[in-house]
């Protein structure tokens, strides 16, 4: 009789063990009603998610997102120490990964991010942002911001030099210098400002060309033979020997060199806009123009990428309501993206929102240009590389290479040493 009495508790306790899981959503439904989100930048990808969230819940007043704000380099180290400790634990649901660094998760931790395949379409998003994002076939990440190029030009020191911004459309680096020589003379300003450690123009001209600091299968060093990387450090020392360019050692004086009125032309990512816009006695003074070309590399285009990033859902608990908050906002949400340019000044690479009233807006401080219709068009002609797993890591390398190349030493010499420090250091 105990026995039997025994048995019929264990029964009752399991059924309710069982309903009560039901119930929550705990084993039935993997997914939670709470997820967290990792980002930087409070003004910027932060501020994008707020205005998600804001149009996500309005829909799913029962989901609870938490946003939680880190400097980029920490949510790398937290990331790879997490996932190195083999544990989920503390790990977010939603992460924003920049896209020269995305590959070196995505390949060492594959079945840590969900595949996001039947969420969206990568054919959704500007072409070159299925490089970072795909891995084996699979799209993980959900392409974010745009880091397209373009050229911001001081119209009024171009006209004082004989030049117009119609003779700046697709020019090349050859070109520029020319400009850059006419404007040093008549004006006395340099044409750009650079950091000779931060390798970010050159990157860019590379990647104009279709090419990358690795090969296509994203781990192989490309360094010595690169014509295009080849050119593009050519015409960067060409600038320097031209005395066009004004040095600087940090962001600050970069942002000072162009809002100080010392430089007359900033080559950079579309996400400089607020900065240059931030010195209001200079309104309608600037232009911007297409991004130039490397002359002797056929293939090189007037438009390329520095930057940008990428949002990534990862496998825990409530990934499934995470997936669902990427697919109906950044995924999908053509308002959203208008919001985002609108309000913070964000260029999306999702297609079908490159058009619209926040696109087509005059803007006054570029003389009425309407540049984000400009940027929009040249998101879709970045070409598409492989960052692969190492960018940063060879441009350690480079930045020492570089800082010799400028003081004189051989360029296929550079290239060489490049190479073979690459290939001891990433095997």
């Amino acid at each position: 009789m105990k026995k039997m009495m025994f048995l019929l508790l264990a029964t009752v306790f399991m059924l309710s063990a069982c309903s009560g899981n039901a119930g929550s959503g705990a084993s039935s439904d993997p997914a939670k009603k709470e997820i967290t989100v990792w980002a930087w930048d409070a003004k910027f990808n932060i501020a994008a998610l707020n205005l998600a969230k804001e149009r996500y819940m309005a829909k799913h007043p029962d989901v609870t997102i938490n946003i939680i704000e880190n400097a980029q380099a920490d949510i790398v180290q937290k990331l790879n120490t997490g996932l190195n400790s083999g544990t989920t634990k503390g790990l977010p649901n939603i992460v924003l990964i920049e896209d020269y660094r995305s590959q070196n998760f995505l390949q060492a931790y594959p079945d840590s991010f969900r595949d996001m395949s039947d969420s969206i379409k990568s054919a959704d998003f500007a072409d070159y942002k299925a490089g970072p994002t795909n891995y084996n076939g699979k799209q993980y990440g959900v392409p974010f911001d745009s880091g397209v190029t373009g050229m911001y030009v001081r119209t009024d020191y171009l006209k004082e030099a004989g030049y117009t911004p119609e003779d700046m459309q697709d020019i090349d680096w050859d070109k520029f210098i020319e400009i850059g020589k006419a404007v040093k003379a008549k004006t006395g300003k340099d044409m750009l400002t650079q950091d000779p450690n931060d390798l970010g123009l050159i990157r860019a001209m590379i990647q104009s060309a279709g090419t990358w600091y690795l090969k296509e299968d994203g781990k192989t060093p490309n360094i010595a033979g690169n014509a295009a990387l080849k050119e593009a450090m050519e015409d960067y020392k060409a600038m320097f020997d031209a005395n066009i360019v004004k040095t600087n050692s940090d962001w600050s004086q970069f942002l000072a060199a162009f809002n100080s009125g010392a430089v007359a032309s900033v080559p950079t990512g579309n996400w400089i806009t607020p900065s240059v816009k931030a010195e209001a006695s200079q309104s309608g003074k600037w232009a911007v123009v297409p991004f130039p070309t490397l002359k002797n590399t056929p293939n090189s285009v007037h438009a390329s990428n520095i930057g940008g990033s990428s949002w990534y859902v990862m496998n825990v608990d409530g990934q499934d309501t995470a997936a669902d908050f990427m697919k109906e906002t950044f995924g999908s949400d053509k308002e959203l993206y208008q919001d985002m340019l609108n309000k913070i000044g964000i260029i999306g690479t999702f297609k079908a929102a490159s058009t619209g009233s926040a696109y087509d807006k005059a803007d006054d401080f570029f003389g009425g240009q309407k540049i984000y219709a400009d940027f929009a068009k040249w998101t879709t002609e970045v070409p598409n590389v492989n960052y692969g797993l190492h960018t940063y890591a060879i441009e350690d390398i480079m930045a020492v290479e570089v800082q010799n190349y400028l003081a004189g030493k051989d360029i296929d010499s550079v290239l060489n040493d490049v190479q073979a420090q690459a290939e001891a250091q990433l095997k």
